[in-house]
């Protein structure tokens, strides 16, 4: 059974940082995982994916709004990804969820190139 764990979420002042965690257990036939977020009343966001081949630490991808801001990384040894988000800005407050898949160069930023989904964690920028 595939499981997500997402953790690291919480509350942080505009220009702090936080740092998500996200688990994965059961994962086979994957070569991908990625952060979306969703704000309130908005369509849900892709913020960055890491795609791997082989033996490799992976490659990282990320969205326009927070290019140059966050940062991800895997621990293959303990099949676990993370989301360095730093200068955060109240825009960022959302519901930050790791997802898993195959998903080629064309769907990477979208959630069709997701298969294994996460429940999710609130990460809330307000002074």
């Amino acid at each position: 059974q595939v499981q997500l764990v997402e953790s690291g979420g919480g509350f942080v002042q505009p220009g702090g940082s936080l740092r998500l965690s996200c688990a994965a257990s059961g994962l086979s036939s994957t070569n991908a995982m990625g952060w979306f977020r969703q704000a309130p009343g908005k369509e849900r966001e892709w913020v960055g994916s890491i795609r791997w081949s082989g033996g490799s630490t992976g490659i990282t991808y990320y969205g326009d709004s927070v290019k140059g801001r966050f940062s991800i990384s895997r621990d293959k040894a303990i099949s676990t990804i993370y989301l360095q988000m730093n200068t955060l800005k109240p825009e960022d407050t959302a519901v930050y969820t790791c997802a898993a898949g195959r998903p080629i160069t064309s769907t990477i930023a979208t959630p069709r190139g997701y298969v294994h989904w996460g429940q999710g964690t609130q990460v809330t920028v307000s002074s």
